[in-house]
């Protein structure tokens, strides 16, 4: 039976031996598309030709694109896919043949698409609220299954409704939000081959810019070179840009324009009323762009345009002035003449403070658009002048001058009746108005003064005034005077009168009000001046049956009171007054009779050692009076002295300081007979503070304390120094000496004639016997300078003394003639006090007196007590 097997299996390898056998390798493939392969078909057996054939039946050659087929012997065949793509797949045949005998093998190939990722852009925009569409296109084979995560968590479209997974694998967002920023995954998943890959994409919302005007209205005025600020504010992702434009047209920086750094102000520079308008503030990013309108309102300043001034002669029918303006608003205009302002409206309606209608309606305004008439109905000399033109609206306005000429006849105006006396000069003023100017001339009893036999008048003229000044010698200078003035256009006449002037009445006494040393004397001023005025009050008082003490003081407007000093306590005194003016002294008074009271101890209470009390031993406080003397840094302090307290004063003690510091000035220590002292220097614009306190031997006062204030340091005006004179040093030397000495020699002659007084009237007593008035004592008593000026730079303070007084203490150079030169009393000589004869008890009391002379020397503040 073995035997048997052996030669069925030998007898099998021999018929195999002689047949063909073909085998490929690998017996099946797969193969990703793109990829590359190759298949080995080998063949057992001897054979001629060894073919390949594709799936589609046909012959493979070598001239197919991707696919080729080589022998690399005669039993091999190698058939290579290069880049394998789906249309490659199929079954490929290795067919081998020698001649009858024929063999075959195929091969299965499979061609799979792996997840390849075709578009996944990254980053990927969107504007926000939009429908996005975030792309992720993937194939594969099997076709793969597409999840989304954001931010590392898985979408779920099924719990935010929102969110959409399209069959093309994109993720769908409704209504896209900012929130919805940031980076997504795509994620593909075949799961036949446990295959997986994913793509990160970044996803960009962009949102519409948003803008705000900061001003929906900008207002500017026209033709001032200024500029106008035109600003919007824009917000939005990416930041937008800012443009502007107007009337259609990009506004760009330049001349007229310019724009900040990101464009969201815009600068018109020189506004300009063509400027006026609709300003686009234009913000753009790449979700789009809005605008926002910013209007610019421009308005002009009242300009007036057009006027007229007008010549007209008095009693003309009509005149009329004429003013035209623009601007905008449109100007309302309105005239003004002195401190009349004439509107539109009624007739010769005007306002004043008060408002009220002219019954003859003289006067009318017309106003029509931006153009204003005035027409003066019948024209008077009054109406000559300057009329003002005031065009104005809520912006400003707008002044001009518009002038009415008219001539007229002479108008003479002045006060008819003047008094004076014998002796006394006096002017009689006659005020003329006329245009053209008009000649004056003077008469009495129809002759033209000054005539030969008239040496006592003289006649002055200004260009509005004549002046006669007549010095009565007798009661037939006295009566009527004829000024007539005469131009052109015709003549007028005045009488005046020239009255013989009386003393006045006298002063009535209201009451006496005594104090321990001193007593205050009210008083009403005389009920007749006899026509000129007062000029000074005489005071004379008594112990009574002893001899009279007098002062006389200069009169001031609404004086009514004046204080006695230097009295004794408890003592009965008589008083009374008398009133003096130009023509001389007048009537006493009634004798008022009065007793000063007594002098008080000073108590300190027990109980309160430490407190300061002032008893009525010691001075009251003096009153204080500030005034401000030219320059601003200067102030003139004055105490008044109260009630003594039965003492005299020793002295007055000054301390000041700034407001502003805590340390106080070096304390001044004053005379008695000081009336004020004279701050100097003081620091511009600065509140200071001022105490004053009178001792006597009781003690002090309580301090009289003020305030005041120091003007604003004026601008100073620079020196210009620049240039020359072309002459020389000796030439302008000399110059300067001939003019000082012809100012001198003329200084000498006025002293002369004015005050008899200087080197010719030195010559004049020394050659012709005359003798010359007596001069000034030139050594100062004791204890009325106590100080001397200091060159440090604390501020200087004056101090005056009653008997300091000198005469013309204001200075100042001559004026205007008036009713009455500078007066005298009738015997010519200056009033001078009355001292009293012999020796009394009350030979020392003195009447206080408010007018303060101004001669003193200076003291700094920084000097030491006196």
């Amino acid at each position: 039976m073995l035997h048997v097997r052996d030669l069925i299996w030998g007898w099998l390898l021999i018929g195999c031996a002689a047949a063909i056998q073909v085998e490929i390798t690998p017996a099946q493939g797969e193969i990703s598309v793109g990829e590359s392969k190759f298949f080995l078909c080998e063949v057992v057996g001897d054979v001629k030709d060894i073919d390949w054939y594709a799936p589609s039946g046909e012959k493979i050659l070598h001239t197919r694109p991707n696919i080729s087929v080589s022998r690399s012997d005669e039993t091999t065949s190698i058939l290579t896919i290069y880049h394998a793509n789906v249309d490659n797949a199929g079954i490929y045949k290795c067919v081998a043949k020698d001649g009858d005998k024929e063999a075959q093998a195929t091969v299965k190939v499979k061609i799979f698409q792996k997840i390849t990722f075709q578009r996944a852009p990254s980053p990927q925009e969107f504007n926000e609220g939009d429908i996005a569409d975030i792309v992720c296109d993937v194939v594969s084979s099997p076709p793969p299954t597409i999840i989304w995560k954001h931010k590392g968590s898985l979408i779920q479209a099924t719990k935010d409704v929102r969110y959409k997974i399209m069959e093309n694998g994109h993720l769908q967002i409704r209504g896209i939000k900012k929130i919805d920023e940031g980076m997504y995954v795509c994620e593909a998943r075949v799961m036949a081959r446990g295959e997986i890959d994913f793509r990160t994409m970044k996803v960009i919302i962009n949102v519409l810019p948003t803008i705000r005007a900061r001003k929906s209205e900008v207002n500017a005025t026209a033709d001032i070179s200024k500029s106008a600020l035109l600003a919007c504010d824009a917000d939005g992702f990416p930041e937008p840009t800012v443009t502007w434009a107007h009337n259609n047209v990009v506004l760009e920086t330049g001349d007229k324009y310019s724009l900040n750094e990101d464009g969201s102000e815009l600068l018109i520079k020189d506004v300009k009323k063509v400027d006026e308008g609709d300003y686009t503030c234009i913000a753009k990013n790449k979700a789009g762009r809005k605008t926002e309108e910013v209007s610019l309102n421009v308005f002009m300043i009242p300009n007036i345009t057009y006027f007229n001034n007008k010549t007209a002669s008095e009693f003309d029918e009509e005149v009329t002035l004429t003013c035209e303006a623009s601007g905008d608003p449109t100007p309302t205009i309105s005239w003004r003449f002195g401190n009349r302002v004439f509107t539109e409206g009624e007739q010769a309606s005007w306002t004043r403070p008060d408002k009220y209608e002219n019954a003859d309606g003289n006067v009318v305004v017309l106003s029509h658009a931006r153009v204003s008439s005035l027409t003066l109905k019948v024209v008077q000399f009054t109406d000559a002048g300057r009329y003002l033109c005031t065009a104005s609206n809520s912006i400003g306005e707008d002044i001009q001058p518009v002038y009415l000429e008219i001539h007229y006849a002479p108008k003479i105006m002045g006060v008819v009746a003047v008094y004076t006396w014998e002796g006394n000069p006096a002017n009689i003023s006659c005020e003329v108005v006329a245009h053209p100017g008009a000649s004056v001339s003077w008469f009495r009893d129809g002759i033209q003064l000054p005539s030969g036999n008239t040496s006592n008048v003289k006649i002055y003229s200004t260009p509005t005034n004549s002046y006669l000044e007549i010095t009565p010698e007798s009661q037939n200078d006295f009566g009527s005077y004829n000024c007539t003035a005469t131009n052109m256009l015709g003549s007028e006449s005045k009488e005046f009168i020239l009255i013989q002037a009386e003393v006045p009445s006298s002063p009535e006494i209201q009451q006496v009000v005594p104090f321990s040393s001193t007593a205050v004397v009210e008083f009403e001023e005389p009920y007749s001046k006899g026509g000129v005025p007062i000029i000074r009050y005489k005071v004379e008082w008594r112990l009574l049956g002893k001899e009279w003490n007098s002062k006389e003081y200069d009169a001031e407007d609404g004086m009514t009171r004046i204080t006695i000093t230097g009295l004794k306590p408890e003592t009965t005194y008589e008083v009374k007054m008398f009133a003096i003016n130009g023509k001389g002294e007048g009537e006493s008074s009634l004798a008022s009779t009065f007793k000063t009271k007594p002098v008080l101890a000073s108590v300190t209470p027990p109980a309160i050692a430490t407190t300061s009390m002032t008893s009525k031993g010691e001075p009251n406080a003096p009153k204080l009076e500030i005034t401000a003397v030219k320059g601003g840094n200067t102030f003139k302090v004055k105490w008044i002295k109260q009630d003594d307290g039965g003492s005299p004063i020793k002295h007055y003690l000054l301390r000041y300081k700034a407001k502003h510091v805590s340390d106080w000035k070096p304390e001044l220590r004053l005379p008695p007979a000081s009336e004020y002292a004279m701050l100097r220097g003081l620091d511009w614009n600065t509140d200071y503070e001022i105490h004053v306190v009178a001792e006597n031997q009781q003690g002090k006062s309580e301090p009289s304390v003020t305030f005041f204030r120091t003007a604003v340091e004026p601008t100073t005006i620079p020196d210009t120094r620049e240039g020359g004179s072309g002459l020389g040093t000796g030439a302008i030397v000399g110059i300067l000496v001939v003019v000082f000495f012809v100012l001198l020699v003329a200084v000498d002659v006025a002293c002369f004639f004015l005050n008899k007084c200087g080197l010719l009237m030195c010559i004049a007593v020394t050659f012709c016997g005359k003798a010359g008035p007596g001069a000034k004592n030139k050594d100062i008593e004791e204890g009325k300078t106590a100080f001397t000026k200091d060159e440090s730079k604390e501020p200087i303070v004056e101090v005056r003394t009653e008997e300091d007084h000198t005469p013309n203490q204001e200075g100042g150079g001559p004026t205007e003639p008036t009713e009455t030169t500078p007066l005298t009393d009738p015997d010519g000589k200056t009033v001078k006090d009355d001292n009293t004869k012999g020796e009394t008890e009350a030979k020392n009391a003195t009447a206080e007196v408010k007018a303060v002379p101004s001669e003193a020397p200076q003291v700094n503040g920084n000097e030491s007590k006196a």
